[in-house]
């Protein structure tokens, strides 16, 4: 699901910034640069939007002015300067308020916040929230984001800073922890058979002494897991 947004700013170098930003994500796509809100009104006027990245301080309307003069008004992710303009902000119902100039790993906290209909995505797994309930997120390996369906995960592997995930078709390595991977996986589907690997309960195959074999992969079972392995099975 694409998000369609529009940036509302008089400054041509914050809409290179967060075209640059979103260009890094996957699924946003830009329909219209605003240098004013006057702009804004008219292309709302005839199209319609996700989100809009929106200044506070511009000529002839301000922001939050802006904002008041929609009758439906999509979400918002303010970028601005002016941090005492907040508490308007968020009695406007604004997803995020985004001081200038702001990291693109601040900027990813805000637009996840407007994903609630489509996968997290995980800069790196030492931020990692977890949500039991989605069923994929997207992760960032070699500076691209590749979504991981958690079905198709047969089994995660550490290795001192790096883990590999491996699904059915593909291997991905990242930086990052099995603790923090852990975080991530329902409690009830994934389970620690080793101090290096976590397995997929569903894609086991067959345990066979202190091993076990999933599709063509052999994982070991550590001797301080296989009491809690034998419990979970039983």
């Amino acid at each position: 699901m694409n998000i369609k947004y529009i940036i509302v700013d008089d400054e041509s170098l914050a809409h290179d910034i967060i075209q640059k930003y979103c260009s890094l994500l996957p699924n946003m796509q830009l329909m219209q640069n605003c240098y004013d809100a006057i702009e804004a009104i008219e292309y709302l006027n005839n199209n319609s939007v996700d989100l809009i990245f929106l200044d506070l301080n511009m000529p002839k309307l301000q922001g939050f002015e802006f904002l008041k003069t929609l009758s439906h008004s999509p979400k918002v992710i303010v970028t601005t300067a002016y941090k005492e303009h907040a508490l308007e902000g968020y009695e406007l119902n604004i997803i995020d308020y985004l001081l200038k100039p702001f990291s693109f790993e601040r900027f990813l906290k805000a637009v996840n916040k407007v994903r609630t209909d489509t996968p997290k995505i995980i800069s790196n797994l030492q931020n990692v929230v977890a949500d039991k309930k989605q069923e994929s997120f997207f992760l960032r390996s070699d500076n691209k984001y590749t979504q991981i369906v958690l079905n198709d995960i047969l089994f995660v592997e550490s290795s001192g800073n790096y883990i590999k995930i491996v699904l059915k078709e593909e291997i991905i390595t990242t930086r990052g922890k099995l603790s923090s991977m852990m975080e991530l996986m329902p409690i009830d589907c994934f389970i620690q058979v080793h101090r290096s690997f976590m397995v997929a309960q569903k894609h086991i195959k067959r345990i066979e002494g202190n091993q076990i074999f999933l599709d063509n992969y052999t994982v070991p079972i550590g001797k301080l897991f296989k009491v809690q392995l034998d419990r979970i099975l039983k």
